[in-house]
């Protein structure tokens, strides 16, 4: 079976791509390949990190892969945090802080509207192919719900009463960003595999 290298150390990813792939594609992460330090993310978009990660993977490895970078927008901030989510009170924040900082900032704000969007850069057999997912939402004006990670606790998506945090992770996955973004990757591949 094809390998496909997912730029990625986070396992939790890697457990759903290797369900939604089985049987098309041994999908193995940057821990299988012997990648053990983070790849720099210098873009100034999302599209830029996922395909600068998925680029780093095919000129140290030579193999196919893909990689991902998901960012929160919130429009009464201009966008940010943006492609800076993860580090958006530091470098090595916590999602805790994350969060405090994004409330602090949204402090006496009446617009709340926010997306989440993720960006997945493919690169098979020379070519890369770019699959966007993106959710429409507000944030919340204080945490609720105890599930997901990041800025889910204030994060309501649309058409939603809960946050991100309160749903089940199925719950989740169904109307995600990256479940999206991961929808239309694994159908484009399921076709790649089959023409």
């Amino acid at each position: 079976m094809q390998q496909l290298v997912f730029a990625t150390h986070n396992d939790h990813k890697l457990f759903e791509l290797k369900e939604l792939l089985s049987g098309l594609y041994d999908v193995v992460s940057l821990n299988d390949v012997g990648v053990t330090e983070d790849i720099p993310e210098p873009g100034s978009t999302l599209t830029e990190n996922a395909s600068i990660k998925s680029n780093y993977v095919k000129k140290k490895f030579g193999l196919d892969c893909f990689a991902d970078d998901t960012g929160l927008e919130v429009d009464a901030l201009k966008g940010a945090p943006g492609v800076y989510s993860a580090r958006y009170a530091g470098e090595n924040a916590t999602y805790d802080q994350n969060v405090e900082k994004l409330l602090n900032e949204m402090t006496g704000e009446t617009d709340r509207s926010a997306r989440f969007k993720t960006v997945i850069s493919l690169l098979i057999e020379g070519k890369e192919y770019f699959f966007e997912g993106v959710v429409e939402g507000k944030i919340i004006h204080q945490r609720k719900g105890k599930d997901g990670f990041g800025y889910d606790p204030v994060f309501v998506p649309q058409g939603y009463e809960e946050t991100f945090a309160e749903m089940s992770l199925d719950q989740k996955n169904q109307i995600s960003h990256r479940g999206r973004a991961v929808r239309k990757l694994v159908s484009f591949l399921k076709e790649y595999k089959n023409r």
